[in-house]
């Protein structure tokens, strides 16, 4: 069985999210989506357990999906559940640079782990979870851009 991580911090997850993570499922067997718990990145708008909720109602129709969560390097959690790579979303060449340098590192790691890299449909090339984030808290419509689950958390969140 051919596996791969999907690694992120899904804060929220975007539509361009799923849209990798559709690529994703149709070259490998399985994909296991999983929430990084990065303590170097900003405070998260939602907790771990948000985030894998709303990745699971978001994802709940696709039978090769599975959501979990991880705490240190990626490259050994991909070796920990028995992945063969680790995808990474490319939306502009503005991305290319940093993941290069950190798909040339985990290769160091751990050589029997490749770093797949899967661009999502150009209507996803701009949105990121920071944009939405912001969007949201001035209580914009994101619903073009996050499944109805992501959108009702994201109102819940930015109540008055």
């Amino acid at each position: 069985m051919r596996k791969v991580i999907y690694p992120g911090t899904f804060d929220p997850v975007t539509y361009g999210h799923i849209d990798i993570i559709k690529r994703a499922r149709e070259l490998f067997d399985s994909v296991i989506v999983t929430i990084a718990r990065n303590p170097n990145k900003i405070l998260p708008l939602f907790s771990v357990e948000e985030r894998i909720e709303m990745l699971e109602k978001s994802l709940k129709d696709f039978d090769n999906v599975v959501v979990d969560t991880f705490d240190g390097l990626t490259v050994e959690h991909a070796k920990n559940v028995g992945a063969i790579g680790i995808i990474r979303g490319l939306r502009a060449v503005s991305d290319f640079e940093y993941e290069f340098q950190m798909a040339l590192m985990n290769r160091k790691l751990d050589g029997n782990i490749s770093t797949i890299f899967l661009m999502p449909h150009e209507k996803y090339t701009y949105l990121n979870s920071s944009i939405i984030r912001n969007l949201a808290s001035l209580k914009s419509d994101v619903s073009d851009f996050v499944p109805p689950a992501v959108q009702e958390a994201l109102i819940n969140k930015f109540k008055d």
